[in-house]
């Protein structure tokens, strides 16, 4: 009986175990996305089990799975599918987009792929159709206003010249605020050129313009440090990721697919002032061949207003006086024809015609395709770029080509590459420095004269050049104001670069979960400065000059790393990275400066009798090693630690290598408790919370000391000996470091996502508090040591600050009228906490310790301090016996030129085939010292001056200490205190509205297209800078106070006449076939 039941409880047992073998079997198949291309790198998951795999290179898997059990297959960007297994052993997915999970893809660090709502950290993203079809080729100025937290401002409204970018405030005193470009993962020169500065009227470019924002897939902004931890000292000021068409070449159409777009827009001066057409040239209501405007009026009858000038008068009744060419003895010389001939003392559009309507023209042709299985794909783009800026002699050209591919390899490999070339030409008048009474330092300034010209003084219909000479006629008695258009005429200032950057990667699937790849980088240009004035002018080199410099800037970039993805339990999973970074930068630079020139119009350095050869090399190594570790439990909630080390060349061996640590974590309640969430509620929220750190390293070899080797100092034997007198002094001044530690840099940032009413509002919060300690200055020494500075660590600057992005459908109607609104708000504040104690303050920018920027213990970062009026015991303004205020000699704090915050707008209607665009723009406070609103003022230009019979009693006290009563008139008022007064008086208020951009756009029907090679045309009207507004400064000037005067760098608030800003309208075309 027990041997029958053991025999049949063994044949139950093998009857169960077959069962179960014959229920587990084999899927195979192929995942494709909705085009039906292959997806590689899709996660299939055995729900319920911690088992699963990925698809291959041409989207196929293979799993062992048991009938009934359901696989959950997913990847990011595009919807989850579950499977339930049944009979077949194939099964198939195809795909969807996933327009909520694109939106939350974003590239990262190190050029990895996270979720969005896996992120600690803020990051903004803008994508192609943001960029493209722009009047603007700066990739900078079509960003501006589109990422909250992110600060660009031109420097002026010529074409090709330079841009700042500060992403979360000022943090070094010394140092760089620029933020490192990352293009196609690779790191980016974004340099620029520092001989291109205003004091010696160069207008250099910023080396991101040989980037075609035509060609640019996506960009991403990494702000804060735990967003750029993995790029180590580099990202310390934020990073920009630019993502190239041919960078994103993966997941081409099958079928060739070329997109063509063409551009024009119409290039003009933003807005010019509203001069005043009642009174001419001189002062006191007395005609004179002055400066100024305070002369008699246009209308006056009396020959005694224009003294010994006065000829006479025209059958109309107009005066005539001396022509202007007769004031002075060259002038004299050159046009005898118009001696004794009267010339019209009437108002002429002086300004307005100087300047023209340049043309800018657009091409850009994009071409990609991959092969049927997607395993293959390229990308290739062409543009060409042809800007006329309104300035005479002012352009801009350049040409990019770009190419991108991708192969899937059967061997598990993936080889992809992009390759980039621009030629960027850009050339434009000399813009030095000026006051009210032209150009200071040693150039000269297209800009100085032109604005202050006197209305009774036709700048265009007059000669500017002298046939015998050559040089500048003007209608001043001692010919010593240079004409604007002789300017434009015989100097001038120019960039050509060559420029070839792009990147080699592979990379190898080890393992489902497991991939390596290596990727080296290049970034290479050759850029030609051409900086030149022939002799005969009234300013800078009167006598000629002619420089000419190369420089050759060369970034190698080479990555190494490892990614891993891993399921730990149902619940929790990790993702790693690891690698190590390679980067060496070198900047070779080498030219000639050559004076007093023989022969007038041959601009050539033999044709120079002095010459200064200038040669520079610099180089730099970084070594870095990095990790990142995400774990993620259940979908909502994530955290996140990383680190990086940095070993750099040119710091002492103890001090080169440092470390930042990283840590981030975000939190979705909403993934947890379904009773937050409601349809027309709370759909999503998200909390998160980050802490990163950096460093800053000085550039050059701040920690040895230096010598210039001069081969004319003296040689002995055939030999050089190296001194230290004469031209070798002037680079071994500063005394050399080794004790000298890098700038560290700490923050901690918390913010807050969420998404309500259907998805249809957005709302994404940031708070960030950034410390920076060891600031790096340099402190004076006494000249008796042999040196006059060393740098040192000293110092603390701590930015806070806020940053809130907006996106609402406020109307959603998927086949009738849509509107959208966009918005991003900042608001930060950089303060100086520290400067050590020996300093009052410390110069961060402007002219020779006086009128500049400054660090002050206490003050925000860069407070303007100058000369200010006098004052008594009890804070009075005090005026001297004339009645106008007295300068009181040394630096106050006349003003803060950070805006207090910062508001963008973007508002877009559609309906069908139409979409109406218009963004705004708005800066509240940040004070801007102003040499063309005082120049306007003060020389009566404008219509606010217009009151001539006006007086004044300043404000104040006389000297004696009773009230002011003295009067005075309305030119002493303009004149002797707004204009050359003391420099409080020049500070106004910046804040601005601007209508930054309005477009139009109408896309041709799918339906009309059908029989038509095309698939896409769209047309678009669109204009740029239409109109501004400037509260603080008085409303006849016109002045658009988003200027820069001090260039590229850390200052900011000054503004000396060095131009407008454009405005462009015009149209362009898109069509793709």
């Amino acid at each position: 009986m027990r041997s029958k039941i053991g025999r049949i409880s063994a044949l139950f047992l093998v009857l169960i175990i077959n069962l179960s073998f014959t229920s587990q079997k084999t899927i195979t198949g192929k995942v494709t996305d909705s085009d039906g291309l292959p997806l590689p790198g899709v996660n299939i998951l055995i729900k319920g089990t911690t088992r699963g795999t990925q698809t291959g290179f041409d989207g196929s898997y293979t799993i062992s799975v048991n009938v009934g059990q359901t696989l959950h297959y997913s990847y990011l960007g595009l919807k989850d599918v579950e499977r339930v297994v049944g009979a077949s052993d194939v099964i198939n997915v195809q795909m969807e987009d996933d327009a909520q999970a694109l939106e939350e893809v974003v590239v990262t660090a190190q050029g990895i792929q996270r979720e969005k709502k896996a992120l600690g950290y803020a990051v903004s993203t803008v994508g192609s159709e943001d960029l493209e079809q722009k009047s603007q080729g700066d990739v900078a100025r079509v960003l501006n206003g589109q990422a909250s937290g992110v600060q660009i401002n031109a420097t002026n409204g010529v074409s090709g010249s330079a841009t700042n970018i500060i992403i979360r405030g000022y943090t070094s005193i010394s140092g760089s605020n620029q933020p490192l470009f990352i293009v196609d993962g690779v790191p980016f020169s974004s340099d620029t050129n520092e001989q291109g500065n205003f004091v010696d009227g160069n207008n250099g470019s910023s080396r991101f313009l040989d980037i075609d924002p035509n060609n640019i897939e996506s960009i991403n902004v990494l702000k804060g440090l735990a967003a750029a931890n993995l790029y180590g000292t580099a990202g310390r000021n934020g990073v920009i990721l630019i993502t190239t068409k041919g960078g994103a070449s993966g997941g081409a159409p099958t079928k060739s697919e070329i997109t063509f777009s063409q551009s024009v827009f119409f290039n003009e001066i933003a807005s010019l002032p509203d001069y005043q057409d009642e009174f001419g040239g001189g002062f006191d209501q007395a005609f004179g061949f002055f400066f100024s405007n305070f002369g008699p009026s246009f209308s006056s009858t009396d020959p005694d207003d224009f003294g010994s000038n006065f000829i006479g008068f025209d059958t109309d009744g107009v005066p005539l006086i001396t022509h202007p060419t007769q004031t002075n003895s060259g002038g004299r010389i050159a046009f005898p024809e118009f001696a004794g001939v009267g010339y019209r003392y009437q108002p002429y559009d002086n300004v307005e015609e100087f300047f023209r309507t340049g043309i800018i023209t657009s091409t850009s042709i994009n071409a990609r395709g991959s092969s049927a299985d997607g395993k293959i794909s390229y990308n290739i783009n062409y543009g060409y770029l042809d800007n006329e800026g309104f300035t005479p002699g002012n352009t801009l050209r350049r040409n990019t080509i770009g190419i991108g591919g991708k192969a899937e390899l059967s061997n598990e490999f993936t080889i992809n590459g992009t390759l980039n070339y621009a030629r960027t030409d850009f050339t434009s008048p000399p813009v030095a420095a000026s006051t009210g009474n032209g150009a200071f330092g040693t150039g000269s300034s297209v800009f100085g004269h032109v604005f202050f010209t006197p209305r009774s003084i036709d700048l265009t219909g007059l000669p500017f050049q002298n046939p015998l000479t050559g040089g500048t006629i003007y209608y001043r008695a001692g010919n010593d104001i240079q004409n604007p258009r002789w300017t434009v005429a015989n100097a001038f200032g120019s960039q050509f670069t060559n420029r070839v950057f792009g990147n080699l990667q592979a990379s190898y699937k080890i393992t489902d979960n497991l991939n390596v790849f290596w990727r080296t980088g290049i970034d290479f240009f050759v850029e030609r400065n051409e900086n030149a004035q022939n002799k005969g002018g009234a300013e800078g080199n009167v006598n000629g000059f002619y420089q000419t410099f190369d420089n050759s800037n060369t970034i190698w970039d080479h990555t190494l790393q490892l990614n891993g993805a891993y399921l730990l339990t149902e619940d929790l999973d990790i993702s790693l990275n690891a690698g190590l970074t390679s980067r060496r930068t070198t900047l070779s630079r080498q030219g000639v400066t050559s004076t007093e020139q023989l022969v007038f119009g041959v601009l050539r350095q033999f044709n120079f009798q002095n010459q200064l050869p200038v040669q520079f090399d610099s180089f730099q190594n970084i070594v870095g090693a990095y990790g990142q570790a995400e774990f993620g439990y259940k979908g909502f909630a994530y955290l996140t630690l990383a680190g990086r080390n940095d070993w750099v060349s040119n710091f002492a061996q103890d001090n080169r290598s440092i470390f930042y640590p990283s840590a981030s974590a975000s939190f979705i309640p909403t993934a947890v408790w379904d009773e937050l969430t409601s349809q027309n509620g709370l759909n999503f929220l998200k909390v998160r919370a980050g802490y990163g750190t950096s460093a800053g390293f000085a550039g050059g070899f701040p920690v040895f000391n230096g010598l210039t080797l001069n081969t004319r100092e003296f040689i002995h034997g055939g030999t050089l000996v190296p001194t230290i007198s004469g031209a070798a002094r002037n680079n071994a001044s500063v005394l050399g470091n080794p004790n000298l530690k890098p700038e560290r840099v700490n923050e901690i940032e918390i913010g807050v996502e969420s998404r309500f009413w259907d998805n249809r509002v957005s709302l994404d919060l940031s708070i960030f508090d950034k410390t920076t300690t060891d600031l790096i200055t340099s402190r004076p020494l006494d000249p008796s040591t042999g040196f006059t500075s060393i740098r040192t660590n000293i110092g603390e600057v701590q930015v806070q600050g806020v940053e809130i992005d907006l996106a609402a459908q406020i109307i959603r109607n998927d086949n009738g009228f849509n509107w959208s609104l966009n918005a991003n708000f900042t608001a930060d504040e950089s303060t100086v906490n520290d400067i050590g104690q020996d300093a009052e303050n410390i110069q961060i920018a402007g002219f020779g310790g006086g009128l500049g920027n400054y660090a002050v213990e206490g003050r925000p970062f860069g407070v303007q301090l100058g000369t200010r009026i006098q004052r008594d015991a009890n804070n009075n303004f005090v005026v001297n016996s004339t009645g106008s205020y007295i300068e009181e000699q040394g630096l106050f704090e006349i003003g803060d030129p950070n805006a207090d915050w910062r508001l963008n707008v973007n508002n877009t209607l559609s309906y069908k085939g139409f979409s109406f665009n218009m963004s705004w723009a708005y800066r509240h406070g940040g004070d801007i010292y102003s040499n063309t609103v005082s120049t306007l003022i003060g020389r009566g230009l404008v219509e606010d001056t217009v009151d001539r019979l006006s007086t004044f009693v300043l404000p104040g006290v006389k000297q004696d200490g009773t009230p002011n009563d003295i009067q005075i008139n309305n030119s002493d008022f303009f004149f002797g205190n707004v204009a050359f007064g003391p420099e409080e008086l020049q500070v106004y208020d910046g804040s601005v509205l601007r209508l930054r951009e309005v477009s139009l756009a109408y896309s041709i029907p799918k339906t009309i297209l059908e029989k038509t090679p095309f698939g896409n045309i769209v047309l678009t009207l669109s204009g740029q800078n239409l109109w501004f507004k400037s509260f603080g400064v008085p409303d006849s000037t016109n002045f658009d106070t988003d200027a820069l005067g001090l260039g590229v760098g850390n200052g900011l608030g000054f503004e000396f006449l060095n131009g407008p800003s454009a405005r462009q309208y015009g149209m362009s075309l898109k069509a793709t076939f």
